[in-house]
């Protein structure tokens, strides 16, 4: 049973993962809600295409950071389950706290519940679970996004490859981190599933990570 902390934790996570930092920071530095922008959403991709990088770098890392800091308030409430840290309970709850913060990213209640497509949020927190396959991740979606320039493609490739990566490279024995592997790659299709549409007609926007940025 969830005791009052838990709860809280989780809601902690959820306000986390509710900051909207693209629309802050391009609000707060430009004058600018990326949410009128390029496709629409409150995410760092969009702000790498609207503003440019100096923008965009910044908003990934805090992103990143709010997926992982919410997955670790397990470790930082000092969350005790039965068989300690290493417990499939632990694992299971630092999992649902990680959840609760994308869900904070997709619909932000501090942006009127209009937030991005959580890949960084996510990412954030599969680095928090299980460092190696993040790493992978990481690893694939560089070297997709140095050959093609789509932020979209390397984004599903990279979560395509999470599930691969926990069930057969770096194998883990907490059954819920494969299945929330594979939950991952569905919620990224959903997710960009315009983009899709736009990779398949030719027509999606490409990011040029070293082009700087003249105009905002």
């Amino acid at each position: 049973m969830l005791s009052i902390y838990s709860i809280l934790a989780l809601i902690l996570a959820y306000c986390f993962g509710s900051i909207p930092t693209a629309v802050w920071i391009g609000q707060a530095f430009y004058g600018i809600d990326v949410r009128e922008y390029g496709s629409g959403n409150a995410g760092a991709t969009n702000t790498f295409r609207v503003l440019g990088k100096k923008a965009g770098i910044p908003v990934m890392l805090l992103d990143i950071l709010k997926g992982w800091t919410a997955t670790n308030l397990a470790y930082i409430i000092g969350v005790s389950t039965t068989g300690g840290y290493h417990s499939v309970a632990f694992v299971n709850y630092s999992l649902a706290l990680g959840i609760a913060a994308v869900m904070g990213h997709l619909f932000p209640i501090f942006a009127g519940f209009r937030g991005g497509k959580g890949v960084a949020t996510l990412f954030g927190m599969i680095l928090a679970i299980n460092l190696q396959a993040s790493l992978l991740c990481v690893l694939v979606f560089l070297i997709v996004l140095l050959l093609t320039q789509y932020v979209s493609l390397a984004s599903i490739t990279a979560g395509f490859t999470y599930p691969i990566g926990v069930t057969f490279i770096f194998p883990v024995s907490t059954r819920s981190v494969v299945i929330y592997g594979m939950c991952i790659f569905l919620l990224i299709l959903v997710t960009h599933q315009k983009n899709i549409e736009r990779l398949l007609r030719g027509k999606e926007s490409k990011v040029n990570l070293f082009k700087k940025k003249t105009t905002a």
